[in-house]
């Protein structure tokens, strides 16, 4: 499986980003076997974890962080996942990253492939 992540960019304290991650490769119609996941990484910070989505899309889990900021979402239809990210902080400034991996629950798992990362840029 394949993953391409993309929709970063800069933006001001408040504003909103839409990220995409398209999967691709694999046997057909297997994205929706996997929990997806989104994960970031600051400059000298270990990456951490922001939401993951069950298999369906009925289940998510959001990092305190992040909760009532963003929103994890997928279209398995079109094999991809998004993250809504709105009211933006300075902190919020990473490289984001999605993942597919094998279900351990209903939103934990073990993640097996990335993506390239997005670069998101918060400005005060």
């Amino acid at each position: 499986v394949q993953l391409q992540a993309s929709g970063g960019g800069l933006v001001e304290a408040g504003g909103s980003l839409r990220l995409s991650c398209a999967a691709s490769g694999g046997t057909f119609n297997t994205f929706n076997t996997y929990v997806m996941g989104w994960f970031r990484q600051a400059p000298g910070k270990e990456r951490e974890f922001v939401a993951a989505m069950s298999r369906s899309g009925d289940s998510t889990y959001n990092t305190d962080s992040v909760k009532g900021r963003f929103t994890i979402s997928r279209d398995n239809a079109k094999n991809t996942l998004y993250l809504q990210m709105n009211s933006l902080k300075p902190e919020d400034t990473a490289v984001y990253y999605c993942a597919a991996g094998r279900p351990q629950g209903v939103v934990r798992a073990t993640y097996d492939y990335w993506g390239q990362g997005t670069q998101v840029t918060v400005s005060s």
